[in-house]
């Protein structure tokens, strides 16, 4: 029973952390009125609510964590 409940604990963390990316890359176009944040290597995403676009600008470079199913950004931090 004990390794039944390993394997499913297991199973269920991997399975969440398989919807998760992360990404780093030069922003070449934001869009505050839909919160879209292109990068110059063609991917997109959209700001969750709440996910602040301050001082997210073209030619910075930024670390975006998404959903991989969605591609909604739940958190951009710019790269210094």
């Amino acid at each position: 029973m004990n390794k039944f409940v390993a394997i499913a604990f297991a199973s269920a963390a991997m399975i969440s952390s398989a919807f998760a990316g992360e990404v780093e890359g030069v922003v070449s176009s934001v869009d505050a009125g839909t919160a879209t944040v292109a990068l110059e290597s063609g991917e997109s995403f959209t700001a969750a609510e709440g996910v602040s676009l301050e001082g997210v600008e073209a030619g910075k470079t930024v670390m975006i964590m998404f959903d991989d199913s969605t591609n909604v950004a739940t958190e951009i931090a710019i790269v210094e």
